[in-house]
């Protein structure tokens, strides 16, 4: 080979590695920082950047982008002297370049060895509960310390989170056992509660439903007593109403009776006639063992028999049913027959209808109920007036018909 072939060839090779020294990319999100002869000359952008070659070299690219960081489970000693192992999450953002490359040797475990110092300092003046319970207090509290610390390093500490609190094993039997306990402590106190709520309520309907009772039967018991009181009003005129029907009748009755035997002029014979009719009911008594006929019996037969005729023809025979009186035996002219009597007021009581009587006109207004009164749009005849009709219509003698009445 030539030798002129051989020297374009390392004229080229050479140009080729200028060019790579002398031209760098740097991609978006990331810095770079350049060294002139081993000391900082500047920090590159996203882009292209030329270089000088053999003098400048790129000592470092670094991430701008946030970055997360999870560290391992730290043995942290709280103040009632229990071993916790605690992890921790960092979220951080390079801001400088420069201080991130020439502050610290290695940012990343400085931060990690920082974080775990803050952690035991904050967790050891807490007890366990207030660990578990104060963890927003630590978080704060780490990011302060963290982000006042690392700030001349060139990061920027956006926030800190505890990941995980694990107490021993032993304490955490305890502890669930413990809110085993307040649970099962919560879960009497609410059934303890819904018991109360549901024998109030309990309480409160059958109260009520007692009261509603109450009240039933006290408007039907005022319902009974008013329609009772009115039945018995009624009743008591409908009783008074037939004992005067009855004394009217009876008193007629007597009458009747007495104008009859006064019309009759009575002799022995009647009276013996009587005398017979009362005999057997003088026998009927269950204590009689024994009946003795009186000596005045056979005076009665012959009284009977007298009025049955025995002394005359012209005497006045009381079991003639013809209704022609004779003439006695001594010639006295017969007595003139009795007059008719008049039955039209007998069964008239003259009473008010039992409506209009004072005692039964009785307040409804409690049961909503108006006292109705009999119409009077179609009165019904009185008693007297059917007797009266019932005398005029002409009676039928034995064997006539209607066609021969006159």
């Amino acid at each position: 080979m030539e030798p002129a072939l051989i020297a374009l060839i390392v004229v080229v090779l050479l140009a080729v590695v200028v060019l790579a020294k002398s031209v760098t990319i740097v991609p978006q999100a990331q810095a770079k920082v350049v060294e002139r002869l081993g000391r900082y000359s500047r920090t590159l952008s996203p882009g292209l950047a030329l270089l000088v070659p053999f003098v400048d070299r790129v000592r470092a690219t670094i991430d701008l982008r946030e970055q997360v960081i999870s560290f391992p489970p730290q043995p942290v000693i709280t103040a009632d002297n229990l071993q916790v192992g605690i992890d921790t999450v960092v979220y951080f953002q390079v801001t400088d370049p420069r201080l991130a490359v020439y502050g610290i040797a290695n940012y990343i475990t400085g931060m990690e060895q920082l974080t775990t110092t803050t952690l035991r300092n904050v967790v050891g003046g807490l007890n366990l509960e207030g660990a578990l319970t104060g963890r927003d207090g630590i978080n704060s509290q780490l990011r302060s310390v963290l982000d006042g610390t690392t700030g001349p390093w060139g990061l920027r500490v956006a926030r800190v989170e505890i990941k995980a609190i694990d107490p021993p094993p032993s304490i955490q039997d305890s502890m669930e056992k413990q809110m085993r306990a307040d649970r099962d402590k919560r879960a009497v106190i609410l059934t303890a509660e819904g018991q109360r709520q549901s024998a109030i309520t309990t309480a409160e309907g059958q109260k009520a439903a007692a009261i509603l009772s109450a009240e039933g039967k006290k408007q039907a018991a005022i319902l009974d007593a008013e329609a009772e009181r009115q039945s018995r009003i009624l009743r008591a005129e409908g009783e008074r109403a037939a004992l005067f029907l009855q004394a009217q009748g009876q008193a007629k009755s007597i009458e009747t009776v007495f104008q009859a035997i006064h019309d009759g002029k009575p002799d022995s014979g009647l009276l013996a006639y009587q005398y017979l009719q009362t005999l057997p009911k003088i026998a009927q008594g269950d204590a009689n063992k024994m009946w003795i006929v009186p000596s005045e019996f056979s005076k009665a037969l012959e009284g009977l028999s007298r009025l049955g005729g025995s002394d005359g023809e012209g005497a006045r025979n009381w079991m003639d049913v013809d209704g022609a009186p004779r003439a006695a035996a001594d010639g006295t002219p017969p007595a003139a027959p009795a007059q008719s009597l008049d039955t039209s007021g007998w069964f008239d009581s003259n009473l008010p209808p039992a409506a209009e009587q004072p005692e039964a006109k009785i307040s409804l207004s409690s049961i909503g109920v108006e006292p109705s009164l009999p119409s009077t749009a179609s009165p019904r005849p009185s008693l007297a007036q059917a007797t009266e009709e019932a005398r005029s219509t002409p009676q039928l003698g034995s064997g006539e018909t209607p066609e021969q009445q006159p």
